[in-house]
């Protein structure tokens, strides 16, 4: 500022000097350039207010623009002063007119200065820095979302937003292990397997904001409908049920030609839906690949197999106890898909399944075949509830039929009769009668309180605790051999015998229930299988006081078919109780066959005793007073027992009707087949063991020595007395 103030003076100094004797004239462009110089001030005070907020650099630097804007304006208005007295100096010389022209000039009205351009000073110019520092301040606000965001996408939430990426991308599917076959001892499959596909949805890419139609299910339900067979009602409820759920299953066990029906149709909408003509609401419709099981053999041997529930699953027999063998293990496969269609290029991963096992039985199919076909006859002849055979190998024990009528279809649980699912050889628990005299007369041997050729006299009626017993008929006091008590079933003459056993009643019951325990009653046979029954046999203390004469001729106490047959097994073996085995072994998907454990052997009574008991069941068979003669086989020694047992009913708990059995093996010099039929109340016809299943038990028995090709017998029976002479 001061610098201004001196240059206006020197201005005004040099003005005088110059033209000393035009004061007047000096004094009106004193007064201009004082307008200016004012003018001059005011801009620069401006311009320094606007400077005001600048740090002090700036307002240095703005000082000295300004001063050296003023100097170069005091600087031109001294030139302009310096051309105006030019002209005055050639005015004054031209004479009196131009000095009037001057004096009336200078002394009339003053013109009022003639604005110049830059006479006010330079235009202000504002200061761009402000406006940067905002575009940059917003430029890094900018910067700060996009790196903020990008910090949350890629670290802080990376896995939430892996896992949205991966909606309608990946789908797992699973890879069903293929279920082993399960085949007889000779290889022939019993039970196999087939594709089959389960039809699967993903219901979360049916909702509205996937498939981006508010009534995706209900059109995907009207699709598949036709094809799958199920009510568009039901479809809808599954695919509702759970919309946030990947998996739901529509339908199970379908053909390879449903799932081509369904795939043929996603493809189709999946090209519309490409052209933009519509969406496809069955991209989340998917199918697990299953192996549906199916018997080529129809009921044969449902009892022992069993059947595969709707989950792929062992529901009964064989199926359901080696489940775990059978089934193998599942795997896993991860694709990305798009559409509904795998892309071709995605990951994939995969988890192999393991196959499973392939399960050999002890079953002979041939002989299970003629075993069920004539218990089925015989059933249907007798008008019975039901009906068993138990076939088994007398050296092995393994079991090489176990029939039952009426059967049922595997392959077609929906439309089986409840009461025929199972296997009710196993199962059933009844009282057996007169086969189980067998035992009584074993201990009475093996104890040495009789021999076969023992005499037993029988009367009509023997009284003991509160009522008389009798036998099937009535008939005069009998003469009879211990032998002569098994060929003629007397329940008198077993009586009799079995109070030999002890000293006391409750001596001679604990031994008898000692023996009946290691041929195997009272406990489960050893197979495993679901469902089976251990059958009844309560202890000794525990008898009334007539189950004490009922249990030796086989009342008062129950078993299963396979208990029954064991028991034969075991005087057939010679005394040793093999436990019954139904499984040969498994073969594994290397093809390495392991063979089953072997069966566990129990001595029961001597070899000795074991013969004379199988020369005692030939007379039941052979001698024209035994009651098996229907079981005779040309060629053959058969050794055999009938039974007829009140049975109980299981529907009340209270005695009605009867069961009819006969048990034998042969051949009886070298057993190598045991065969045990029973029929649960045969309401026409007979009703007694011989009759019923005398007939049965020799088809079966004939039909099986044929296949497994034993030798007819060369020596003639033994003939022990069936009676004998009192002595008058």
């Amino acid at each position: 500022m001061r610098r201004t103030q001196d240059a206006r003076q020197a201005y005004a100094e040099r003005s005088r000097r110059a033209v000393p004797g035009a004061d007047a004239a000096r004094t009106t462009a004193d007064e201009r350039a004082a307008a200016r110089a004012a003018a001059a001030e005011r801009a620069a005070a401006e311009h320094a207010a606007d400077r005001l907020g600048h740090d002090g650099h700036d307002d240095r630097r703005a000082d000295e623009r300004a001063e050296r804007r003023a100097e170069r304006r005091a600087g031109g208005r001294e030139e302009d002063r310096q051309r105006s007295d030019r002209k005055r100096t050639a005015s004054a010389d031209a004479g009196p007119a131009g000095t009037a022209r001057t004096a009336r000039g200078r002394t009339g009205r003053p013109r009022p200065p003639k604005p110049r351009s830059g006479s006010g000073g330079p235009p202000r110019r504002r200061n761009p820095r402000p406006r940067l520092r905002l575009v940059s301040l917003a430029l890094t606000l900018v910067m700060l979302v996009f790196v903020v965001r990008l910090l949350q996408v890629q670290a802080v939430d990376a896995n939430a937003y892996t896992a949205k990426a991966n909606v309608n991308r990946y789908i797992p599917v699973t890879l069903a292990a293929e279920r082993g076959s399960i085949t007889d001892r000779s290889g022939v499959d019993l039970a196999t397997t087939v594709d089959a596909y389960d039809i699967t949805a993903a219901p979360d890419l049916l909702t509205t904001a996937h498939a981006k139609i508010p009534d995706a299910p209900r059109q995907a339900a009207a699709l598949l409908s036709p094809i799958l067979g199920v009510p568009e009602g039901d479809l809808v409820a599954k695919l509702t049920a759970n919309p946030k759920s990947k998996y739901a299953v529509l339908a199970r066990q379908q053909t390879p030609q449903v799932w081509k029906q369904i795939k043929d149709l996603k493809s189709a909408l999946s090209d519309k839906q490409a052209k933009g003509l519509g969406n496809n609401v069955l991209a989340g419709i998917n199918r697990e690949r299953h192996s549906k099981r199916v018997y080529p053999n129809g009921e044969l041997a449902a009892g022992v197999l069993g059947f595969v529930n709707a989950q792929g699953k062992g529901g009964a027999g064989i199926e359901q106890l080696l489940n775990t063998e059978l089934a193998g293990k599942d795997g896993k496969r991860v694709y990305a898909q798009s559409g509904g269609r795998q892309v071709p290029t995605g990951d994939v991963k995969e988890q192999p399944a393991v196959p499973g096992s392939d399960v050999e039985l002890t079953i002979d199919r041939d002989i299970q075949w003629a075993a069920q076909r004539a218990i089925s006859d015989q059933v249907r002849a007798s008008k019975a509830d039901r009906g068993y055979v138990v076939v088994q190998d007398t050296r092995t024990g393994e079991i090489l039929a176990l029939a039952n009528a009426p059967g049922f279809d595997p392959a077609n649980i929906a439309e089986a009769d409840p009461a025929t699912l199972g296997n009710a050889a196993l199962t059933d628990a009844y009282e057996p009668g007169s086969t189980s005299k067998l035992m009584s007369l074993a201990a009475v041997l093996e104890e040495g309180a009789a021999t076969p050729a023992t005499r037993v006299e029988v009367p009509n009626r023997l009284p003991r605790a509160d009522r008389a017993f009798a036998d099937d008929i009535n008939h005069p006091t009998w003469y009879l051999t211990l032998n002569g008590v098994l060929a003629k079933s007397s329940n008198i003459g077993t009586i009799l015998a079995t109070e030999q056993l002890g000293k006391t009643q409750p001596e001679a019951n604990e031994v008898l229930y000692s023996y009946l325990r290691a041929f195997g009653l009272g406990k489960p046979t050893g197979l495993g299988f679901p469902g089976e029954t251990a059958g009844i046999l309560a202890r000794p203390a525990d008898w009334s006081a007539s189950q004490q004469y009922t249990i030796p001729f086989g009342q008062g106490l129950s078993l299963n078919a396979v208990q029954a047959a064991s028991v034969y097994t075991t005087i057939a073996g010679g005394g040793e109780r093999v436990v019954p085995t139904l499984v040969r072994g498994t073969r594994g998907a290397d093809g390495h066959f392991t063979p089953a454990p072997q069966p566990q052997r129990t001595r029961v009574v001597s070899e000795k005793t074991a013969r004379e008991l199988a020369q005692m069941l030939e007379s039941v068979v052979d001698d024209e007073e035994g009651t098996g003669a229907k079981a005779k086989i040309p060629g053959y020694r058969v050794a055999g027992k009938t039974g007829t047992s009140n049975r109980v009913d299981p529907k009340t708990g209270r005695y009605h009707g009867y069961t009819a059995s006969f048990a034998g093996f042969a051949p009886a010099d070298k057993p190598r087949v045991t065969v045990y039929c029973a029929v649960q109340n045969p309401t026409k016809g007979s009703y007694f063991g011989g009759q019923v299943c005398g007939p049965v038990y020799k088809q079966v028995m004939e039909f099986a020595l044929k296949t497994m090709r034993v030798a007819p017998t060369g020596k003639a029976p033994a003939r022990l007395p069936v009676s004998y002479r009192p002595a008058s």
